[in-house]
């Protein structure tokens, strides 16, 4: 996985947008205008994702890349680093489970404004 790859695939999902509401090198990846990932570029070794709280710990156990999230709520949120043990395929199951969880979180409103 690399910056380039992580942010194509944020972008490809419904309702998607990037910004930089933390400064010029944290960008940040909204559905809806809920974050659900983050990158810095400086360090694009590592993104942020949102997690299930009830996933957080056994993620962090089980993959020696998945950390507490930096600057992060710990339990919502994991800090994914970028390493060639891990199949790309896995870190867009992880991106995919972000979104859904903020998809889901979403008030029913918005959801249908949005067609989500």
């Amino acid at each position: 996985m690399n910056i380039e790859l992580f942010r194509e695939y944020c972008l490809m999902k419904k309702v998607t947008s990037e910004s930089f509401p933390f400064g010029e090198d944290i960008l940040v990846f909204k559905v809806a205008g809920k974050m659900f990932a983050l990158i810095s570029l400086s360090g694009s070794d590592r993104a942020n994702l949102k997690c299930d709280p009830e996933k957080v710990i056994s993620l962090r156990e089980h993959y020696d890349c998945v950390k507490p999230g930096y600057h992060m709520n710990k339990k919502h949120w994991n800090t994914v680093y970028f390493t060639d043990e891990i199949n790309d395929s896995l870190y867009f199951e992880w991106i995919d489970d972000s979104y859904n969880l903020v998809v889901t979180s979403l008030p029913n409103k918005v959801k249908m404004e949005y067609n989500l």
